[in-house]
């Protein structure tokens, strides 16, 4: 029981940063156009990458479309980390990787609500 209201909060601490930066790219706000500029990402390209994150967030709150959430939110966040290991930015990397780990763990947990 105690697990499954540990896994609820991981999962909601996932939705709200996967809807945070997804609006973030969505809105083309200027760190992230900076970040992703390097990255040669137009804004399009940015919009699209921003509407996937939060499609993503919200599949994970559904347990039929959860795992395919979770893989969604952590392909984005492993694009983001290798685009950094190719620019030698190793501090970016780091940063990036907790975030990873928590779709890994929730995926492990499985949704709290399925039967």
């Amino acid at each position: 029981m105690i697990l499954k209201i540990i896994n609820s909060l991981f999962i909601l601490t996932a939705v709200f940063m996967g809807i945070k930066q997804g609006t973030a790219m969505w809105m083309g706000k200027p760190e992230i156009i900076t970040m992703f500029g390097k990255w040669s990402f137009s804004k399009t390209a940015l919009m699209i990458n921003g509407a996937i994150t939060i499609i993503a967030a919200v599949l994970i709150l559904f347990p039929k479309t959860f795992l395919w959430g979770n893989f969604l939110m952590a392909a984005g966040i492993l694009l983001i980390i290798c685009f950094q290991l190719q620019d030698r930015d190793f501090k970016g990397a780091m940063i990036e990787i907790p975030f990873l780990l928590l779709n890994l763990l929730i995926i492990y947990f499985q949704h709290p609500l399925k039967q």
